[in-house]
């Protein structure tokens, strides 16, 4: 899958570097543009086409309800992600009524910014994928959890969370993308059954397939968070 392209919409420099900082630590996204004003926004938009708008509220030519107002009513095929010191429950209201993915308060932490980006890398795959939805996709894409359900009970037949969680811990240590060969001597399990984990991790968008050709023989499937 191509990067995500990120247009970031802040009027302080400072803070668009943090934010462009933050986003260069993640793998999957590139940054498609840098917009001080909703002008300039709306002139990179149509330039470089991005997936993903990184908005602040407060512009020193409109605010970020009016240019998501904008963006919505050309029908930009974006996305848009809120980050911004607005608290207004009003303003927010109707931020949300007019179509952003999320909405993060300043300060905020790269944690926090990190966990955004990713749950929208996920459904972003989960829609490029192009394929029916289950109603367990839907439900994680809205957030929703279920009451007195098992994480087993949704997972594929032959596969618990223990060991789902024991895969993904050991890759959260990795600096390297993995084999599954890799990883089954990192736990102490069969090749087999790791791949069956790596295969359902990466269909979910979880983690990363990366195929990797060396000079001689097939190409070797790593994986990475």
């Amino acid at each position: 899958m191509e990067p995500i392209r990120v247009l970031i919409v802040e009027d302080d420099p400072m803070v668009m570097e943090i934010n462009a900082q933050f986003v260069s630590k993640l793998p999957g996204f590139k940054l498609a543009g840098k917009a001080f004003t909703g002008k300039e926004a709306i002139s990179l938009i149509n330039e470089g086409k991005p997936n993903l708008v990184l908005l602040d509220y407060f512009l020193p030519d409109t605010n970020g309800l009016s240019l998501l107002h904008t963006i919505r009513s050309n029908d930009y095929p974006i996305d848009v992600i809120l980050l911004t010191a607005n608290r207004d429950p009003h303003h927010i209201q109707e931020i949300f009524r007019a179509g952003v993915v999320d909405y993060i308060v300043k300060p905020f932490r790269f944690d926090r910014f990190q966990t955004a980006l990713e749950q929208y890398r996920h459904s972003f795959k989960k829609f490029q994928e192009n394929r029916p939805f289950e109603q367990a996709d839907l439900d994680k894409l809205a957030g929703v959890q279920l009451k007195g359900v098992e994480v087993e009970d949704l997972l594929p037949k032959g596969l618990n969370d223990r060991t789902l969680k024991q895969i993904v811990e050991f890759l959260k240590g990795q600096a390297e993308p993995l084999s599954s060969e890799d990883v089954a001597a990192g736990i102490g399990l069969a090749r087999v059954t790791v791949r069956r984990y790596l295969d359902y991790l990466e269909k979910k968008g979880d983690i990363v397939m990366e195929i990797q050709y060396g000079s001689v023989g097939r190409p070797m499937n790593k994986y990475r968070l």
